[in-house]
């Protein structure tokens, strides 16, 4: 309804940054395919999570993941409170999603983020 409307899909601001990192890190997967099939910007940066895919990433939630992958999310986007997805994967322990990552480029050894790298957040 907000969109049909004329809500501006990629407006930002506030913690989560944009719409689309709002549900990304609540794993609302039918918000995420609305909001992309409505030019969603899935690199827009910003917010706690710097990104859609970070924010998927730290809720551990893969059909999320998956869906922003397929719409050109950048596995190695750097920004937020973990530094990257891999980052926020490993932090929460997500193995399916730290599998996702790593088989789709993710930078292991990355620098950034609350925790340095991968390793010391999984640590």
């Amino acid at each position: 309804l907000l969109l049909s409307n004329g809500a501006d899909v990629n407006a930002q601001g506030g913690e989560y940054g944009n719409a689309l990192q709002a549900a990304s890190q609540e794993g609302y997967d039918k918000i995420v395919e609305l909001l992309l099939s409505n030019s969603a910007n899935v690199n827009a940066q910003g917010g706690k999570y710097g990104n859609a895919l970070q924010a998927a990433s730290q809720g551990g939630h893969d059909k999320t993941f998956e869906l922003l992958l397929g719409s050109g999310a950048n596995v190695n986007a750097q920004g937020g409170e973990y530094g990257n997805a891999l980052q926020a994967a490993s932090l929460r322990g997500h193995d399916k999603t730290v599998e996702l990552l790593l088989s789709n480029g993710a930078n292991v050894n990355a620098q950034g983020g609350k925790y340095g790298n991968a390793l010391q957040a999984a640590s």
